[in-house]
């Protein structure tokens, strides 16, 4: 079998050495895609174990489509009734890139009905009621190639399960996997971010340490709810079992430790938020969230950080330096993962300037510290008072950013 798993632009390189870990064979990167061939059981361990992948997609084949008449006899070819049984619901979705074949409504009735004669045909059904398990069908048509899907994940796979809501600008699990991948990470130093939001950096910090699947808690919503976390999960030729091995090797590969991960934001809502999403994530104990003014870092004479908000640090870590009125981190060396705001939808484009400016004077104190900062702003590096050793260009959902990374 061959699969496709989409990601956002930027982070290929990074999905492509994830299924490789994971043992798949002929690995190959496209633009905001990666290639494998697999097993059955590799669509439960590549939805399980994935960090940085969009969604795991089935590919079914390739066609020449030219004209609709050429799609239709393209995909009637293709083997569907290998997949998609007699009861099965099978909706069509997709795109059309530089190709003849601009109406996507169109190509949706077309390859529908070239699907359902193959199914009639192989299954020998006078007619197909869709009453059963679904099986999405997507189509990505480029410069007059269509390719077939059938997406094995449902909810996409940055839906860890584990947010229950996000701040207003909520940073996508996924691109802040690989912020994490980027710092190298290993769960030996200290690691903070400053603009924590609803948590979901100090979160994958925590998952990355652990060496925990995030996919985890989504393969066990039937146990919870009744309801599969991935869509294939409901496919009767995959089976249970598949997915509970699946679940078991991944869960026989965890670490153990303590960890050192902070996360901050003004926002006191963030920091309740980061607390509650943390918990569903089963990483509580190992992350302390507090409410502090990241344009307030600064040294502090205890050889630490001073947070600048003070007061109580929820989560696992209790109270931090409760004496001293202030919260610390180790300040010897460690790594700072953000994502503030962009000035766009939580605050004003000049609100958001006049943080970066006191950030960066506060930050720039830290010595031995590595920094990582996500931003759209062209002009961040003004405005934070620094040039980066290192830019890489990323994408959070639409918004083109750069992360700034300071050694």
């Amino acid at each position: 079998m061959i699969f496709c798993v989409p990601c956002l632009f930027g982070i290929e390189g990074l999905c492509a050495d994830e299924l490789k870990r994971l043992g798949m064979a002929e690995v190959s990167v496209k633009n905001g895609q990666v290639l494998f061939s697999g097993s059955e059981s590799d669509i439960a361990r590549s939805n399980i174990n994935l960090r940085t992948g969009e969604r795991v997609l089935l590919v079914v084949g390739e066609t020449k489509a030219g004209s609709f008449d050429q799609l239709f006899e393209g995909v009637h070819l293709m083997p569907w009734e290998r997949y998609i049984p007699s009861s099965g619901a099978f909706p069509v979705k997709g795109h059309s890139l530089d190709s003849q074949l601009r109406s996507i409504p169109d190509c949706q009735r077309i390859i529908k009905k070239s699907v359902a004669e193959r199914l009639k045909t192989s299954h020998k059904a006078v007619s197909l009621d869709e009453r059963g398990v679904k099986y999405q069908i997507q189509f990505s048509i480029m410069n007059d190639i269509a390719t077939l899907y059938i997406d094995t994940s449902g909810a996409g796979l940055h839906k860890r399960g584990y947010r229950l809501a996000g701040n207003a600008a909520p940073l996508r699990e996924t691109l802040a996997a690989a912020i994490v991948k980027l710092s190298r990470y290993k769960g030996r130093e200290t690691v903070c971010d400053p603009f924590c939001g609803s948590g979901t950096i100090p979160i994958e910090a925590a998952l990355m340490a652990l060496n925990r699947a995030p996919g985890l808690y989504r393969a066990s919503a039937r146990q919870r709810t009744g309801e599969p976390g991935f869509a294939s999960q409901k496919w009767d030729w995959l089976g249970k079992k598949l997915w509970d091995d699946a679940a078991a090797e991944a869960k026989s590969k965890e670490f153990s430790g303590p960890y050192d991960i902070r996360g901050g934001d003004v926002d006191a809502k963030c920091i309740e938020t980061s607390i509650e999403n943390a918990r569903r994530a089963g990483v509580s104990e190992h992350i302390r969230f507090e409410t502090a003014d990241a344009a307030d870092f600064k040294p502090y004479s205890g050889g630490a950080i001073d947070a600048g908000g003070g007061g109580e640090i929820a989560g696992g870590g209790g109270i931090i330096n409760a004496d001293a009125g202030s919260s610390t981190i180790n300040a010897g060396s460690g790594i700072i993962m953000t994502n503030p705001p962009y000035g766009e939808r939580v605050m004003l484009k000049s609100e958001a300037e006049a943080v970066y400016r006191r950030f960066g004077a506060a930050v720039r104190k830290l010595g031995d510290w590595k920094i990582y900062v996500l931003s759209p702003h062209a002009e961040f590096e003004r405005l934070f008072g620094k040039t980066a050793v290192k830019k890489r260009k990323l994408y959070n959902g639409m918004i083109k950013c750069d992360l700034y990374m300071y050694y």
